[in-house]
């Protein structure tokens, strides 16, 4: 190869959730294994990909927005991600992209650039790490098991975008995740649509890696995962009755103690509307249960306020719900109509105004909720995956914090100590979300 040929560049701009941030990954990863350049400046491309997100209103208009700005700076830009579903959606606004493909298709992606923009003729070696790129620290990674969705819940158009439920192999799986820990990764965050339904549609089959047999389900894979002896935590668990047999591997500390169960409602009719599992006294039980077994145990979930037909009697359920259920981190998301959902033709809209009536009293009730548990943990020792080294602190997160949705925990003092360290830290302060303390 002449040395002074130019290897073509390409701009990556990754939008929405953690599973199209894997998406975006192995697209880079495949471009840099060809010989391509990732750049993140327009001007210096020759050409860029927008991985976009349109699982709700405000994520389409950000994603068309960073579409618009991508042909201002350079002209020559191909779509891939959820948005890619709706073409026409893209062409009515942006009849000059080069291309448009959907998600996970990253086979599609590559077809296209390289119509536009041809490999180098003599890719050499490039310094790609076995674990392929990782658009995360160096010490945690996202680790997604399946992809696409069965349900059908009303107010949501995933299974349009990304398709039926389909489960990687639990060798695949376990064989990434050994190259990563490999690689000095410290936590896996394991990611899908829905991670407790994992295997299902694989009829949860007998596999094998390094010789043992191992269901194809999650009980099995967070078992297997648990003996690399790093953090493992799961992300997204629909609450199926299977999510009760993964406490006693909490409470032994084989995967971390922390459940990430998107509820979404407590009443039973709105639950009903929104097709999903509706027995809040049982949900109410299961929470204690898990407790008893697993004292540490976090549990974090996420709301829709002003769902149509949502009473304020209803709304009020809801806030009993959270002040019996003691949850230790809560989001919440004010409901927002999107194109596809069937949700859409139910009647008796909310008002806006009152949807963020509601929004704010859920999340200052959850706030005080939350401060109350945080401040139990003053006068303890925790554990701390160390996620940033400044001159006067470092920042990390504690057993109960995922990166990016939870809190931090701010350590005094400047150590010798690096991102992806564990540390023992007293914890000295608190508010609703972060911890303070000292080793």
């Amino acid at each position: 190869m002449n040395m002074s040929e130019q290897k073509p560049a390409i701009g990556f701009v990754s939008l929405g959730c953690a599973k199209a941030l894997v998406d975006s990954e192995q697209v880079m990863t495949e471009l840099r294994r060809e010989g391509y350049e990732i750049v993140d400046d327009y001007k210096q491309a020759d050409l860029i990909i927008i991985n976009t997100c349109a699982f709700i209103n405000e994520a389409i208009e950000e994603s068309l927005l960073a579409i618009k700005e991508a042909l201002l700076e350079n002209g020559k830009v191909i779509v891939m991600g959820c948005l890619g579903k709706r073409k026409v959606t893209i062409l009515e606004q942006f009849p000059l992209v080069l291309g448009i493909v959907g998600p996970n298709d990253t086979k599609a992606v590559l077809q296209l650039v390289h119509q536009h923009l041809s490999p180098p003729r003599h890719a050499v070696a490039t310094s790609l790490p076995k674990q392929g790129i990782k658009l995360t620290p160096s010490h945690y990674a996202y680790l997604k098991i399946s992809e696409g969705c069965n349900h059908q819940c009303t107010y949501c158009i995933i299974p349009e975008l990304r398709g039926p439920l389909v489960s990687r192999s639990i060798g695949n799986i376990l064989d990434e995740a050994e190259t990563l820990v490999n690689a000095g990764v410290k936590e896996l965050l394991i990611i899908a649509q829905d991670t407790s339904a994992y295997g299902s549609d694989l009829k949860f089959k007998t596999d094998f890696w390094k010789g043992r047999p191992l269901k194809t389900n999650l009980l099995d894979l967070a078992k297997t995962l648990g003996e690399f002896g790093i953090w493992i935590r799961l992300h997204y668990l629909y609450p199926y009755p299977n999510v009760d047999e993964l406490i006693p591997l909490m409470a032994e500390g084989k995967i971390l103690p922390y459940l990430d169960v998107p509820l979404q409602h407590a009443n039973a009719r709105i639950l009903e509307l929104m097709r999903r599992p509706a027995h809040t006294e049982k949900m109410l039980e299961r929470i204690s249960k898990w407790r008893e077994q697993c004292p540490n145990l976090t549990i974090r979930s996420t709301f829709i306020v002003g769902f149509p037909g949502e009473t304020d009697q209803e709304f009020e359920e809801l806030l009993r719900f959270l002040e019996n259920a003691q949850l230790d981190r809560v989001g919440c998301f004010k409901y927002s109509q999107v194109k596809g959902a069937k949700a859409n033709e139910l009647p008796d809209y909310i008002p806006e105004d009152v949807k963020e009536q509601r929004l704010e009293a859920l999340m200052t009730l959850q706030a005080d909720i939350s401060e109350e548990k945080m401040q139990k943990k003053i006068g303890k020792t925790i554990e701390v995956l160390v996620d940033e080294v400044t001159e006067d602190q470092m920042i990390g997160r504690s057993e109960g914090d995922a990166p990016e949705v939870d809190g931090n925990v701010f350590i005094e003092g400047s150590f010798q100590l690096l991102p992806g360290d564990f540390v023992k830290v007293k914890i000295t302060d608190a508010d609703a979300y972060d911890l303070w303390g000292k080793l």
